[in-house]
């Protein structure tokens, strides 16, 4: 992973839309023609609002995706920096140890193989030292409101160091006040960090391998955590402006440690996972998909994977429901082909047809000798045996393209083989759609 200016990579313009790689381009083509033609088709259909609403849902998800976008808020030492990485689980932002590293505030892109994510890595609350490189006279606060003003985040990240909760915190909530008044937004998610954690007394006990430590030592650390949780918290909550959009506050370790020759030397991170769960229940549609993929983290994408599956599925139902001709059905099947392809890539994998049509091949869903996302359903269609506008026809078409994602899920993220994900496709397909 690189760290890059904003507007570099896969992610161009002030839409920060993303533009897929060139090998992804043809399946989102062929997708982005099926939903143009599904939301036509439907237009014209009494009573299918609800399916409309859910092709918007999909649309956004997949065909809309853009970089998601965050403030970093805190004074120097609060562990900006630090928290980047730890995210990404790699050294992509310099840790500053001596002075402040962090200039005026700006945008980047962090850039990866996974896609792009933007964040607003701003000036230190409170600094005494200026920062390298900065050259103007505006405040922090004047710094941090100027670049938000360049364009709107989706959450803003409060940082504070936990021996500090007590040290100054008015100063620091005002100044996130003040930055909350400018957006001039009815919702902002704010996520209030606590970080350094680990430094708390006991400060030998490890909270990362707390398997290994002494039960009343680890109880007596997370108590606390719990402490320096619950008056940040209570802090925060006394500005009605704020209290509103607080999301959560978290106790977190981000400390990782790397050699000059990149070689990881330490890695202490502790509930970062849970933070990025956080975040992402609270990015819009656009931006889920991506940072699944960049977060790596299973959780997360199975939380994604679940909700393309039950949107897919209800889509599937809906479309069978519907007084169409037989031959109209067929987007049933291409919905599913791109539900699998869209789960392999919440994984971290292409995004492409020949992924989905390999998998349900395994499976043992006949797909045909051609990997157009169309070949692959005409073939699947007659496999699946969907019949037109009737409740059974509905039922069948919602239960198979459940099985269908659940059983991608197993196998794409959960690391289940094929017999595994089969059983999967069928208890699932039994079980029936779900909300998750």
């Amino acid at each position: 992973m690189r760290y890059h200016k904003p507007l570099q990579g896969l992610y161009s313009g002030k839409d920060g839309i993303q533009r897929p790689k060139q090998s992804q381009r043809v399946i989102v083509s062929e997708f982005a023609n099926l939903v143009a033609e599904l939301e036509e088709l439907l237009e014209n259909i009494p009573g299918t609002q609800n399916l409309r609403l859910e092709l918007g849902e999909l649309r956004r998800l997949i065909l809309e995706q853009r970089a998601p976008r965050f403030v970093l808020v805190g004074r120097r030492g609060s562990g900006k920096s630090s928290l980047v990485n730890a995210i990404f689980g790699q050294e992509v932002a310099e840790v500053g140890h001596t002075k402040s590293q962090t200039g005026r505030g700006r945008w980047w892109t962090y850039e990866s193989e996974l896609g792009n994510i933007e964040i607003l890595d701003t000036r230190g609350l409170q600094e005494g030292s200026k920062p390298e490189g900065e050259d103007e006279e505006s405040s922090p606060l004047e710094s941090i409101v100027a670049s938000i003003g360049e364009r709107l985040p989706d959450a803003v990240l409060f940082l504070v160091k936990a021996k500090e909760v007590d040290a100054a915190i008015d100063a620091d909530i005002d100044a996130l006040l003040n930055i909350r008044r400018r957006l001039k937004e009815e919702h902002m998610p704010i996520v209030a960090v606590i970080t350094h954690v680990d430094e708390l007394e006991p400060k030998n006990v490890r909270l990362h391998e707390a398997e290994d430590e002494d039960p009343h030592d680890i109880e007596e650390k997370l108590k606390r955590v719990q402490e320096v949780q619950r008056h940040l918290d209570d802090k925060i909550r006394e500005h009605a402006e704020l209290k509103k959009d607080l999301v959560a506050v978290i106790g977190v370790s981000s400390y990782m440690s790397w050699k000059k020759d990149g070689t990881l030397r330490a890695d202490e991170r502790w509930r970062i996972e849970d933070l990025v769960f956080y975040l992402a229940k609270e990015l819009p549609d656009e931006a889920q998909v991506t940072f699944a993929r960049l977060s790596r983290m299973t959780r997360v994408q199975r939380t994604i994977a679940h909700r393309l599956t039950n949107v897919v599925s209800g889509l599937c139902g809906g479309i069978a429901a519907t007084p169409l001709p037989v031959a109209d059905i067929a987007p049933i099947t291409s919905l599913q082909v791109s539900l699998v392809a869209g789960i392999a890539y919440v994984s971290g994998r292409e995004m492409n047809v020949k992924t989905a049509a390999e998998f349900m091949a395994a499976m043992g869903l006949n797909v045909g000798i051609g990997y157009g996302l169309r070949e692959v359903a005409r073939a699947l269609l007659k496999t699946l045996a969907l019949g037109p506008g009737t409740a059974a026809s509905a039922a069948i078409a919602a239960a198979a393209t459940y099985g269908i994602g659940r059983a991608a899920t197993a196998y794409f993220l959960d690391g289940k083989t094929i017999e595994e994900a089969k059983s999967e496709f069928e208890d699932a397909k039994e079980d029936g759609p779900k909300t998750t």
